[in-house]
């Protein structure tokens, strides 16, 4: 999920603000975007948000294409949108562990296995990866995002 303040300067109307969040909805589906809806008319000049989801896991190129499509419309009202912070969505697939890790700048092998209660999830990473990220802050973000047990091994 990516946050865009549609209107950092505050300079748009709330009849804008409600035309630009129809229109964005509108246009969403056609960059494979949903956006959550919201009255941004409530939200004071700087806090004027949306949210926009998209499947990937090159948060430069999801941030540049929520950024775009905002400024498609928030930007011909007389905005300058801009981004806010990335966040990664979780449905606990393997696809979303590699997500994670692709968010430290990271590939690794996943392995899952069934547990009797809860799924075990293997996550190979190199050596030399965690010598610049913490090993601990990786098995909290996979936990995290997986909700199962994680296990990672080094190579």
């Amino acid at each position: 999920m990516v946050r865009v303040d549609v209107d950092p300067s505050g300079v748009l109307t709330p009849a804008q603000l409600g035309e630009g969040m129809t229109a964005l909805s509108a246009l969403s589906p056609d960059v494979g975007a949903t956006v959550v809806d919201v009255d941004l008319a409530a939200m004071p000049p700087g806090r004027r948000q949306v949210e926009v989801l998209l499947a990937g896991d090159d948060a430069d190129h999801l941030e540049r294409v929520a950024v775009e499509l905002c400024a498609s419309v928030f930007g011909a009202l007389g905005a300058q949108p801009t981004a806010g912070v990335l966040t990664y969505v979780s449905r606990g697939t393997d696809h979303d562990a590699l997500g994670v890790l692709a968010g430290f700048g990271l590939t690794g092998e996943i392995e899952r296995e069934d547990g009797p209660e809860w799924d075990v999830v293997r996550v190979t990473l190199r050596k030399s990866d965690l010598e610049r990220i913490p090993e601990s802050r990786v098995h909290t973000a996979l936990e995290a995002s997986l909700n199962c047990e994680v296990h990672i091994i080094t190579v």
